[in-house]
């Protein structure tokens, strides 16, 4: 129903707008804050380096982590075609074709499920994607480093 209302109101395109929109500024205003508690955090015995560069790994985990929710708030029939504007945007953006994007983002979801295999919590696989998409776990104490698991 809120799909429903939402979509009449702004439509898919323009609401796909908003969602590509929205992600770059909380990346943006986000990542370098994540990145500084990341490398403050005690739990690690080494200051993880983590590169300038690295918001686009981040960017990606985020959006594969917010697309997962469309569902939860519209029709399948309308989260697909939510989903086909903003990877349609994000590709413009990135300069590459709708079929490459949409692959990266399979991939990044494929990598996400893995690590956080068996859980569906979507929300623990995108933190768990972190630690090993940055290799956190080279940065920890041996007894977590050869469990290959965060440090709770």
């Amino acid at each position: 129903m809120l799909g429903s209302l939402i979509k009449r109101k702004i439509g898919a395109e323009k609401l796909a707008n908003v969602f590509v929109n929205s992600i770059f500024e909380i990346t943006e205003n986000s990542f370098d804050t994540i990145q500084e508690m990341i490398i403050e955090d005690p739990a690690f015995v080494y200051i993880p380096n983590m590169k300038e560069n690295s918001s686009d790994k981040f960017l990606l985990i985020v959006t594969v982590g917010n697309l997962n929710f469309l569902t939860d708030h519209f029709e399948v029939e309308e989260a697909a075609e939510i989903r086909k504007f903003i990877i349609e945007k994000f590709a413009n953006i990135y300069e590459m074709t709708f079929r490459d994007f949409e692959d990266l983002l399979n991939e990044t979801a494929s990598s996400i499920s893995k690590v956080n295999h068996p859980s569906k919590n979507v929300l623990y696989g995108m933190s768990k994607a972190v630690f090993h998409e940055f290799e956190l776990n080279d940065y920890q104490e041996d007894y977590f480093k050869n469990m290959k698991t965060p440090n709770p």
